[in-house]
């Protein structure tokens, strides 16, 4: 989705070819708007060889299990917000080992940071965001649901969720 207006000044903005790309600007201050993927990120909990899902109440993929997930805000890391997150949508209290990948494709819009967690604290409790929450084996997940919106966002995530949650570093991190 482009912009019609200058985030500056107001005046309407123009494409123009800037450093070999398409890029919006603005002809009466100068502005160039540049559009750069959101950071969100994810967790993989493990808890006694089982990982934590959570089947999501709201798109994307809503009535899909995933690993708590969300958008990176602007007073915090994104280490920070991964901590939040989880806690928001789980209600565990987490400390994180480390980044397990960083997963991006062109025109999602997104930067997809996913880190290992262990829970230190908290109970379990769904939110809002989540219609159930449990911990899985890895040679037991839950099925997901077919396919249903087939956005490219979609593919992206399920595409993430299912290397992440069915990758051989699951077994390791207890």
């Amino acid at each position: 989705m482009a912009a019609e207006f200058c985030l500056h000044c107001g005046a309407r903005l123009q494409t123009q070819l800037i450093a070999g790309r398409e890029r919006q600007t603005c002809s009466q201050c100068g502005f160039i708007l540049y559009r750069n993927p959101v950071p969100v990120v994810g967790v993989l909990v493990t808890h006694n060889g089982k990982i934590l899902l959570l089947k999501r109440h709201e798109e994307p993929l809503r009535g899909f299990w995933a690993p708590p997930t969300g958008y990176v805000e602007w007073d915090e890391s994104a280490e920070q917000a991964a901590v939040r997150e989880t806690f928001e949508e789980t209600g565990f209290e987490i400390e994180l080992d480390g980044l397990l990948g960083v997963y991006s494709h062109a025109n999602t819009g997104i930067l997809f940071l996913v880190y290992r967690g262990r829970i230190c604290g908290g109970q379990m409790q769904a939110s809002e965001e989540s219609e159930a929450i449990g911990f899985f084996a890895p040679d037991q997940l839950p099925a997901q649901p077919a396919k249903h919106s087939g956005t490219l966002l979609d593919e992206f995530f399920l595409d993430v969720i299912g290397k992440v949650i069915t990758n051989k570093l699951v077994t390791t991190l207890d």
